[in-house]
Parts: structure tokens; sequence; C-alpha cells
């Protein structure tokens, strides 16, 4: 006689709601609760290393800015570890290498400032180029959609690139490079994120 499987019934889901703002980025959502947002600074006043801005805007699949997207970022320092005991090494005196920034309700434009990140070392790999570890969610999102931005001034770093190297269609890579600018004597990189359709920026399966 077949054995009786008790599953669990699932738990009911539904897309990310208003909530998400006022949680997780009060500031954003009109209310003043903290005095500085949280997640805002990423590298602190100590970081060595070149200072950056890094700007965007999520797409759909029509190209439309998506305009309610919370973005969280996890970085090297520009030595190439992390703010974590198995980060590689020590980082500054404040050095978070994390971050949280939501899109602006008009255009859809987000950005950060931050330091350049250094190579760093690979689980089980060799060493992965300067790079910005990404986390995507909004409306119609169910599960954050992970990604990497990589700067395309480091062609030979990432050229040996590890993660990049596991995208077999190499026009595909492209997706994650950041174009770099000068704007008023700072230098700014663009990494615009479409989240379907033509041109797909490549998600990673963590």
């Amino acid at each position: 006689m077949p054995q009786k499987l008790d599953y669990l019934p699932e738990t009911a889901s539904q897309t990310a709601g208003p909530y998400v703002h006022i949680g997780l980025a009060p500031g954003a959502a009109g209310f003043d609760i903290y005095k500085q947002e949280l997640g805002w600074d990423i590298a602190g006043p100590n970081a060595r290393g070149e200072r950056i801005r890094v700007e965007g805007i999520v797409m759909d699949g029509m190209g439309s800015p998506i305009k309610d997207v919370m973005l969280e970022v996890w970085q090297a320092n520009a030595d190439g570890n992390y703010a974590h005991p198995e980060g590689g090494g020590d980082v500054e005196d404040g050095f978070r290498g994390w971050g949280r920034v939501i899109t602006d309700f008009e255009t859809g434009e987000w950005g950060f400032d931050t330091i350049k990140p250094g190579t760093c070392p690979g689980r089980n790999v060799g060493p992965q180029a300067p790079h910005l570890n990404l986390w995507i969610v909004a409306r119609g999102i169910n599960i954050g959609l992970n990604t990497r931005m990589y700067f395309e001034d480091e062609t030979e770093a990432n050229a040996k690139d590890p993660v990049l190297n596991l995208i077999e269609w190499e026009r595909r890579r492209a997706t994650l490079i950041a174009e770099r600018t000068e704007r008023d004597g700072k230098t700014v990189y663009r990494f615009d994120i479409k989240v379907q359709g033509e041109d797909e920026t490549v998600f990673f399966d963590v």
C-alpha cells in the first residue's frame, strides 16, 4: 500500500507592497525616522581608493523605467576585502561594503556614491575582477534578482573573471559592464538594468 505523504500546504505569496519602502527605506517613503537612511553609507569616510558614483535605471521589457525598485549592493574595498570575517582581510574603520537605494519615483533613476572595489579572491576559483553585487526587488518581482556590475576600464581583469566566463554567450556578458564617464571632475559609472526582453541583464541563481 502506498505511503501517505503529509505535505504542508504552500504559504500564499504576493508581490511586494508599499510596506517595503516604509520598512526598508522610510526616508524615501516620506517618513523622517532616522537621521540618515539605513544603507546609504557604503564606504565610509576612511575608505581608500578612487571615489566613484554609480547611476542607472531599472527597465521593464519595453524599455520603460520601473519606478518602485529597491537595490542593495555588496562590494569589497579597494584592497579586494569584504567587511566580513571571511572577507579576505582587514577593511578600513567604518567601511560597511553594503548599501541600499530606492529609485526616484518620478524618473526611475537610482544612484549612490562609493569607492571602486579592488580585485578579490573567488571561492575555489581564481581572482575575480572588480565588481559590485546587486540585489533587485520591486512590485511584480516575487524573488529578488541577483546580478553583478563590472567596470569597462578593467578590460584585462574582466577577460579573466571566472564568473563572467561562465556566461556562454559573450554578447550577453556586455549586459554586466558599466560605462565610465567623467562629470564635474568626478568618475561616474552608468549601469542600466533590464529585467526582461531584448538585451536582458544577466541574472544569477544564488
